[in-house]
């Protein structure tokens, strides 16, 4: 059970209930994590706002899911994990192999997400203070400054999501079942 309420459109306040609507609208349902945001709607603005902002960058739907499935594995968050997960799947078109190393925060296959996942991991082991060799290995499989930069803001969107879903522990929704996470020993919180 959550330890925060999870509010629905009809009880949510009245300025996070068109966002609420356009959720459920988009999604087939509402996602628990919404409906937890709900209960501050400045946090679920500020997410739901951060997310369409990280959606125009230059990285591709296959690398904002890894950033994001990274940060997610890497924070505990087995919401995150799982919704992140049905997306890598669905509709980023990754393949299972490639997800369930991003689940266990694994070595990749593909050498370009792999780099991806290495720096964000980076990025959240130093709090984003990289080594050079750290940002020098990012920019050589190919990816940019602003990439770098890209890779902090989903780092900053999936903190978000991912201490908000820690913190208020919703139930996992049943559309997201079958992509359930829970955190490996090789992954024991700090």
């Amino acid at each position: 059970m959550s330890r925060i309420p999870l509010l629905s459109i009809d009880i949510a306040p009245s300025d996070a209930k068109p966002r609420l609507a356009a959720a459920e609208a988009a999604n087939g349902y509402l996602p628990n994590l919404l409906g937890l945001l709900a209960n501050a709607p400045s946090a679920l603005e500020a997410y739901l706002t951060l997310s369409g902002i990280n959606a125009k960058a230059g990285l591709t739907l296959a690398e904002r899911e890894t950033v994001q499935i990274t940060a997610a594995a890497t924070h505990g968050c087995g919401f995150c994990v799982a919704g992140h997960t049905a997306i890598a799947l669905k509709k980023a078109g990754l393949p299972a192999p490639e997800v369930e190393a991003l689940r266990s925060v694994a070595a990749l296959s593909d050498a370009r997400l792999d780099a991806v996942q290495s720096f964000t991991t980076a990025v959240i082991r130093s709090r984003g203070a990289v080594s050079d060799e750290e940002l020098a290995a990012f920019k050589t499989a190919g990816f940019s400054d602003a990439n770098a930069l890209e890779v902090v803001l989903g780092v900053g969107l999936a903190t978000i999501c991912n201490f908000a879903n820690n913190l208020g522990q919703p139930e996992l929704n049943a559309q997201l079942e079958p992509y359930r996470w829970e955190r490996p020993a090789s992954l024991a919180a700090e």
